[in-house]
């Protein structure tokens, strides 16, 4: 599946984050750091996971924030030098 993210401002939808089936993911512009980590976690588990319920990915998207950013990811290199394990860049 491919997925799509578009970062706006999600104020009036009174949510963080959006995800659609269609692959497209629309995270709002503001959010930084860990609160950005937890809710691109969170929508993109929802494509992954579709027959989740929403407490299970709330509960699942949490735990992978908390283990990442105790790990140090953060937001910082873009380089694409390395390929993921299917190959993929």
């Amino acid at each position: 599946m491919k997925i799509k993210i578009t970062y706006k401002k999600l104020g009036k939808e009174k949510v963080h984050g959006l995800a659609w089936s269609d692959g497209e993911i629309y995270i709002d512009s503001r959010l930084k750091g860990r609160k950005h980590l937890e809710i691109l976690i969170h929508e993109v588990a929802h494509l992954l996971w579709t027959e989740a319920d929403e407490d299970t990915i709330v509960e699942k998207s949490i735990t992978l924030t908390k283990i990442l950013w105790k790990e140090g990811y953060r937001r910082v290199d873009n380089s694409k030098h390395l390929p993921l394990q299917d190959g993929s860049k």
